[in-house]
C-alpha cells in the first residue's frame, strides 16, 4: 500500500502493508520487481496445470473413454512425465537467474551495519573515515504516535539511504537469532550472533519502506520493526554532515 503523508514541506510516498492485503507491496528495487515478476509466471502456470488437471479428473471419472487413455495407455504415461519436466526446466531457468541476482553484492556505493537486539535495531554508517555514524533505532510506542502514522511500524530513528545507490547492509545480532526484512525493496536475511551475513538492494525511487524482523527471538518480538527512508544524494549528504556534527 501507498499511503502519501503531508509533512511540513514535501510530501512523502510510504510503502507498507494494508489491512487484508493479498498480493505484494510496490516494488521499490529491480530485484523485488524481478520476484513479482516471477511470482505472476508460476502462478499463470500453475493456474492453467490446475484447470487442466481438474478437467481431466472429472471426464476420467464420468466417462468410460478417458479412463481408458488416462489410465491404461502408454501414451498417456509419456505425456504426463514429459510435460512435468519441461514445465519444472521453464521454472527452473528463471528460479535460479533471479536466486543469483538476490545473492549478488555488485560494487555497493555505501555499507550499512545492522544489528538486532532484544528488541530494537543498531546502525553502523562506517565508511566515513572516523566520523562513524552510529544510532539505536526503537519503536515508537502507540501512545507517542502522530496522526497518520502506523502503528508498530513507526520508529524513532529511521535508517537514511540515497536513492539511486547500490547499498550494502552487513546484518548480525548481539544477543539472539534475527532477521532484517523489507519487503518493498525484496530484502531478507539473518541476523546471526557471531555471523556476519550481507545483502544488497538498489532503492530505485524516494519513499518510506516499511519491515520487520521476520524470526522469532522472543516476548517483543513483534516490536522491533524496521524503517528505511530514501532520499536524494544531495539530502543524503546534508544528513550525514548534520549527523557528524551531532557527533
Amino acid at each position: 500500500m501507498e499511503n502519501f503523508v503531508l509533512s511540513t514541506s514535501l510530501i512523502v510516498l510510504r510503502d507498507a502493508p494494508e489491512p487484508w492485503q493479498l498480493g505484494f507491496q510496490d516494488a521499490a528495487s529491480p530485484v523485488m520487481e524481478e520476484i513479482i515478476f516471477f511470482h505472476d509466471q508460476i502462478m499463470f502456470i500453475l493456474t492453467i496445470i490446475v484447470t487442466i488437471v481438474l478437467w481431466l479428473l472429472i471426464r476420467a471419472l464420468t466417462l468410460k473413454h478417458y479412463y481408458k487413455y488416462l489410465f491404461e495407455g502408454t501414451l498417456i504415461e509419456i505425456i504426463w512425465t514429459l510435460v512435468p519436466a519441461c514445465v519444472l526446466i521453464f521454472i527452473a531457468f528463471p528460479s535460479l537467474k533471479l536466486l543469483y541476482l538476490m545473492d549478488e553484492v555488485i560494487d555497493p556505493a555505501l555499507t550499512i551495519k545492522a544489528i538486532g537486539h532484544q528488541w530494537y535495531w543498531s546502525y553502523e554508517y562506517s565508511d566515513y573515515g572516523t566520523n562513524t555514524i552510529e544510532f539505536d533505532s526503537y519503536m515508537v510506542p502507540t501512545s507517542d504516535l502522530n496522526k497518520g502514522d502506523l502503528r508498530l511500524l513507526e520508529v524513532d530513528n529511521r535508517l537514511i539511504v540515497p536513492i539511486q545507490t547500490q547499498v550494502r547492509v552487513l546484518v548480525t545480532a548481539a544477543d539472539v537469532l534475527h532477521a532484517f526484512a523489507v519487503p518493498s525493496l525484496g530484502v531478507k536475511v539473518d541476523a546471526v550472533p557471531g555471523r556476519l551475513n550481507q545483502t544488497s538492494f538498489f532503492l530505485k525511487r524516494p519513499g518510506v519502506f516499511y519491515g520487520q524482523c521476520s524470526e522469532l527471538c522472543g516476548a517483543n518480538h513483534s516490536f522491533m520493526p524496521i524503517v528505511i527512508e530514501g532520499v536524494s544524494l544531495e539530502k543524503y549528504v546534508s544528513w550525514v554532515a548534520t549527523q557528524s556534527e551531532e557527533a
